[in-house]
Formats: structure tokens, sequence, C-alpha cells
């Protein structure tokens, strides 16, 4: 079972690589976006706010979808949906069309985001150890590669679809393909039906002692983790540029950089943090990234020139970087009896905290100062510090709260789909 479970860590990584490079794609090449299909300034919001709502939905649904489908079959079939319609974006002519591939790409990427995490979960549980990071990081440079690939696209003048297809075409067939190794290690054998009659059990709703119920009440903490480090993330993805020319006096080619640099050291703690999960745990990790992402939004704001403000940004990186991974594979420990669904509920709170925090910095930046605007998600991150405490591993059967992999559920390993 090993191999098994190599096999489905390895495809479910270049699963989270792929949608890193897809999103990326995307979302660096917004401007060349609205010059193809002559969208609005007035209408751009409209239709960069529709694509997280229809996320959330589609996370929403996930969540109910996976009482009957194994989460493995929807990333399976969500993530040739994410990469189509990003080939749907670059070659439309019309505003119709553009509305259609983003509603598509919105409502498939918040069903991968949440199955993708899903099957995370399980398999973390799987081999009773930290690996979420180590997911997330392999996201992260694929967020890297993207960017780099956009760039590379804008710098030779290449029509979106030029720029995208080579990357769906590569893409597209290699996840097929690696879908065929997922492995739903908390899945039950088979939904469906014993003896006639529905056998009531979900894919990762397996019942046991914990029963199968998310209690919104225990998941609230883990939801505001989640906004409040996709508050930071959006401000520092929508923001920093601006702050650092703007306010900080930079040149426009120098501020560039500290999305670049935010997303490297992103990709650096990530790539180390299991290490730390482990040697560490949980709650000291979070309470640390909380920390160390409360001073980079501290030095931001405080900053006298531009290069002690990207060592603000590097801070938030670093920062900021174990946050999510971690609240995740929280929740997987929090409700094991319905794991999928809690991940899916919490997934949505991704999606409130992008929609939330470049609006409210820009609101307070106008009116107030954006020196002063970066102290608001500083003390939002801060208050996770607070909720740390929900990180802690819960304790199993077993009495010293160690997770331990599920010899029997990693028996339904496989492809399995």
């Amino acid at each position: 079972m090993t191999d098994v479970l190599r096999r489905g860590r390895a495809s479910l990584a270049f699963s989270f690589f792929a949608q890193g490079v897809a999103f990326a794609l995307l979302v660096t090449r917004i401007p060349a976006v609205q010059s193809r299909y002559g969208v609005s300034d007035a209408l751009l919001p409209v239709f960069l706010a529709a694509v997280p709502i229809l996320a959330g939905v589609g996370s929403t649904a996930t969540g109910q979808l996976v009482k009957r489908v194994r989460p493995g079959r929807l990333l399976r079939w969500s993530q040739p949906v994410v990469l189509l319609s990003l080939l749907g974006v670059g070659a439309g002519d019309r505003v119709a069309e553009l509305a259609v591939a983003l509603a598509a790409f919105g409502l498939a990427v918040g069903m991968l985001d949440a199955s993708m995490n899903m099957l995370g979960v399980s398999l973390q549980r799987a081999y009773g150890r930290s690996i979420m990071l180590g997911f997330h990081a392999v996201y992260s440079l694929g967020g890297i590669l993207g960017a780099s690939l956009a760039w590379a696209g804008a710098h030779w003048h290449l029509a979106l679809w030029v720029s995208y297809l080579p990357v769906v075409a590569v893409l597209l067939p290699a996840a097929l393909v690696g879908s065929r190794w997922y492995v739903d290690a908390d899945s039950s054998a088979a939904p469906g039906k014993a003896n006639g009659k529905a056998d009531g059990k979900a894919s990762g709703q397996a019942g046991g002692e914990d029963g199968g119920t998310v209690v919104f009440r225990l998941l609230l903490p883990l939801c505001l983790v989640m906004t409040f480090a996709y508050i930071g993330d959006s401000t520092v993805s929508n923001w920093s540029a601006k702050y650092l020319q703007d306010t900080l006096g930079s040149s426009e080619q120098l501020a560039t950089v500290p999305f670049n640099v935010y997303m490297v050291t992103t990709l650096l703690g990530r790539a180390l943090g299991d290490t730390g999960v482990r040697r560490f745990g949980a709650v000291a990790v979070v309470r640390l990234g909380a920390l160390v992402a409360a001073l980079g939004f501290a030095v931001v704001a405080g900053a006298p020139g531009p290069w002690v403000g990207m060592l603000g940004f590097t801070l938030l990186g670093l920062g900021l970087c174990v946050l999510v991974p971690q609240t995740f594979a929280a929740a997987g420990r929090l409700f094991p009896g319905a794991s999928d669904q809690a991940v899916a509920r919490l997934n949505i709170f991704n999606y409130v905290g992008f929609l939330v925090g470049s609006p409210l910095v820009g609101a307070l930046g106008d009116a107030w100062s954006y020196r002063g605007a970066m102290l608001v998600p500083m003390a939002l991150v801060l208050v996770t510090s607070v909720c740390a405490g929900s990180f802690a591993p819960r304790p199993d059967r077993y009495g010293d709260g160690h997770e331990r992999p599920r010899t029997a559920d990693v028996g339904r390993g496989g492809n399995g789909l």
C-alpha cells in the first residue's frame, strides 16, 4: 500500500501544480483579457467578482456531491473544465463568450479546490503525518511558473490563445493520466446501495465514532482563519505594486518585485513547513506564522522606503504561507467522520476573504491612508494566533494525540473512480 499512497500523493501534487499554473495565467493577464474583449473599467469588477462567487457555489455543490461521488472523480473531471475554460477565455471574441468561459472557470475551480484539499486531507490522515503544506508548495511553484509564462506572453505580445494553448495541451492529458492514481484514502468502499437500500455513507462521511455531521460552531474559528489569511493574501496580490510605487516612491519596474518575492517566500515556507509541523506541532507553526505575517504588515505600514517595504512583503510570504494548508488539515482532524463536507464548507471562506480583502484595503486607503489600511489585515492576522488552539491534534483512540493511518481505509486506494 506504500506504493499506492506514493502514487496518489504524486498525482495529487501534480493537480495542485496544474491549478497553480492555470490560475496564475488567468489573473496575471487580466489587462490583456480586458483589452481583447473591450470590457470597460466599470464592468471589469463585475467579472472579477463573479469568479470567486461562482467558485463558492461550486465548493458548496461539491460538499453535497461527495455524499454520492468520490472526491477523486470530481477532481478528475473538474480539472479539465478549468483548463478548457481558461483556453476559452483566450479564444473568444465577444463579451458573452467571456462571461460563459469565466462562469465555467469559477464553478469548476470551486469544485477543483474543494476536491483537491479533500484528497489532501485524507492522504495526510493515511500517512499519519503532515504533508498538506507540500501540496500547497507545489501549487505556489505552479503559480510562479504560470506568472512567468504570462510575463513571456506579454513581453512577446502573444495573443492570449497562443499563450494558453501550449499550456493546456501539456497539462490536460497529463492531469487525466495522473488522475488514475488518485487515492480517496478516507472514502467508503463504494457509495451506492447495500441490500437494496442506500447505505447512507458518503465519501468522507464514513460514520464511525465521530459521526458524519459538521457542526458549524466548531468550524467557525477555522473559517475566520481562512478568511483572514486570504484577506492578507489578496492585499499583497492587489496592492503591493501600487503601495510600493505610490506610497513608498519606488520606480514602476521595482514595484513589480514584491509580489514575486512574496510568491518565492511562500514556496520556501511551504516546502519547509511540513517539517516544522512534525517537529513542533500545528499550533506552534500557525501561531508563529500569524505573528510573522503581522510583523510583515507592520513593517510594510511603517516602511520609510521601498527596500524596507519589500522586507515586509518577504515576511508576509513566510508567515501567511502556512495558514491555509494547516486550516484544511485541522478541519479534517476536527471532523474525521465528515472531513469532505468540512473541507468544502471551509473552502467557501477562501473566496470570502478574496472578495473582501482588496475592496477593504482600497476603501480604507482612499478614505484614510494606505499605510493605515495595512494595519487592518495586520490586526485580522493577529486574531489567527488567538484561534491557533483549534489546530491542535485531536486525540485518537490511542490516547496520545497522534494521527495514524487507517489501514482499512488505505486499502481502498487505487484509482477506484
